[in-house]
């Protein structure tokens, strides 16, 4: 589903996502940054993922269309090769609390402490 509405909360570092039927999503840059589509994250194939640490303070610096289906978005740590489809976003924000959970999952069995920072 195609969002009407994108915004770029900086000082938050949320993107919200408006949708026509009347679904909102407000999702972490970081969150974005760590499910990233791009094989840098993702891998290959399944079980090639990798953890993504020390993103607590990515912001997102610029948002750039890619034709009629996705947009691009460029991270303050310089990774910018993530497409994000309109479906995948929609996902992203649906599935909000269990993939977050699952991030924080991982990063504690992979001994890695997540700094919270305030906004």
């Amino acid at each position: 589903m195609r969002p009407t509405e994108i915004q770029l909360h900086k000082k938050s570092r949320i993107l919200e996502l408006a949708y026509e039927d009347g679904t909102r999503h407000k999702l972490p840059c970081e969150y974005l940054r760590v499910y990233s589509p791009s094989a840098e994250v993702q891998g290959h194939g399944p079980g090639q993922e990798t953890l993504q640490i020390g993103k607590e303070e990515v912001e997102i610096e610029a948002i750039e269309p890619v034709g009629n289906y996705a947009i691009k978005l460029v991270f303050s740590d310089t990774h910018d090769t993530g497409i994000y489809d309109w479906d995948l976003l929609y996902e992203l924000g649906d599935k909000y609390e269990e993939k977050w959970a699952d991030y924080l999952r991982r990063l504690e069995e992979a001994g890695h402490k997540r700094r919270e920072i305030a906004n």
